[in-house]
Formats: structure tokens, sequence, C-alpha cells
């Protein structure tokens, strides 16, 4: 199994012994034991341990982890400091500059945003290396839609950034009137000219934020 967070174990215990999670951890294990699985298995509850429920401000839900060789490393959207910043990324990065007037970074490592209380979760963690959505069905769904629900129960405010429809899906179970939710289309280079760009998600986060006495999030990386 995969080392988690204390504060999210606590709140997500009855989750893992749930049976759809035992068989989604036993599909897993199996596709680590005999395929190229990404993240690394150290990195695969990595957005836990950098951004702890106590912490979280802001959420930013991804669809699965990116599947080429040493991209993914638990944090959705992120990739390491010596991999080429993947196209959704760079399309992100331009928002930001045209938003909150960044400088475009020379690489795609979003770890200071999680350490800021930015959850980067994927709603699916886990990817066979090169085969897109392989993972997906698997049980994954399920545990996001736990981890949702966990937020969604949180008596403070936090901001959602949900980008596309597949976390536009999680809507529905996002009732809490503390919170904001605001959507757009995905940034990837297929979607991100139909409304991504302009969208200002990032100033009106730290609007909110502010609006509450948080503190804003730093974006530049």
């Amino acid at each position: 199994m995969f080392e988690i967070n204390k504060e999210w174990e606590e709140v997500l215990k009855e989750e893992f012994a749930k049976d759809y999670y035992k068989e989604l951890m036993d599909f897993v294990m199996e596709e680590y034991d005999n395929t190229q699985v990404f993240p690394p298995r150290e990195c695969v509850f990595s957005a836990f341990e950098y951004t702890p429920l106590s912490k979280v401000k802001c959420v930013i839900l991804g669809q699965d982890p990116y599947h080429n060789d040493g991209q993914a490393h638990g944090l959705a959207f992120s990739v390491n400091k010596d991999i080429a910043i993947p196209p959704s990324l760079v399309n992100i990065y331009k928002e930001l500059e045209s938003d909150e007037g960044i400088t475009i970074p020379d690489n795609g490592y979003l770890v200071s945003w999680a350490k800021q209380g930015v959850l980067l979760l994927n709603t699916v963690f886990t990817v066979r290396a090169h085969e897109p959505n392989s993972h997906k069905n698997k049980g994954w769904e399920k545990f996001t839609d736990a981890i949702i629900d966990v937020l969604n129960k949180q008596d403070r405010p936090i901001v959602y950034l949900l980008w596309g429809k597949p976390a536009q899906t999680k809507i529905k179970r996002l009732n809490n009137p503390k919170h904001l939710i605001l959507t757009a289309p995905h940034p990837s280079p297929l979607s991100s000219y139909r409304g991504f760009f302009g969208c200002k998600h990032f100033s009106k986060a730290n609007e909110f934020l502010t609006s509450n006495n948080i503190d804003r999030i730093n974006w530049q990386i």
C-alpha cells in the first residue's frame, strides 16, 4: 500500500476498508509489479503529503497523470524540474502571465503551489506508461469522490478551479456555501482557446481568499 499523510489517512480510513478500494489496490499493485506505471510508487499520494487537509485553500483537479517517462510525480499538472513543460502547463503559464503578471517559469515543478495550500489532485492517480487513461474506471474515481466529499465538509473557505468536463463532473458533490467553484475549459491545446484563456481564475481565487482574510497564493514559480 502507499504511504499517506496522517490527516488524510484519518478522514479516508473508512474508504480504505471498502471492497472497491481493495480491488483497486490489487489492480494497481499488479500493474506496478508487471508493467511500467507512473508516477513512481512512492509518489502516488504526494499531493496529500505536500498539502495536508488542514492547509487546503485551493483545489485544482486534473485527469490522470502524465504518461511519458519522468513526468508524473504525484501532483496534477506538475512535472519534475528537468522535464520539458507539457502543453497544458504551458497554457496555464500563459494565462497566469496574462492574469497575474507572473514571469513564465523555465520549469513545471509546482511544489511551491502545493506547499501554499493548493491541492493538485488528479481524478485518477496512476497510469500505465505511454497509455493515457489506462487506469480509468478501475476505482480511482470513487476514491476521488470521497476526497471531494471530505473537502466539501470543511467549514472554511476553499476555492475550486475545475477545468474541463471530467473535473466539472464533481460539481454535483460541492454544495458548501463557504466555498467558491470556478469552471473553465481544459487548458490543453485542444480546448484552451474555448474559454480557458481569459478565465482569470488565478486572480479570482486570490480575490476570494483575500476577501476571507486568507493569505493569497503566490503563483510565481
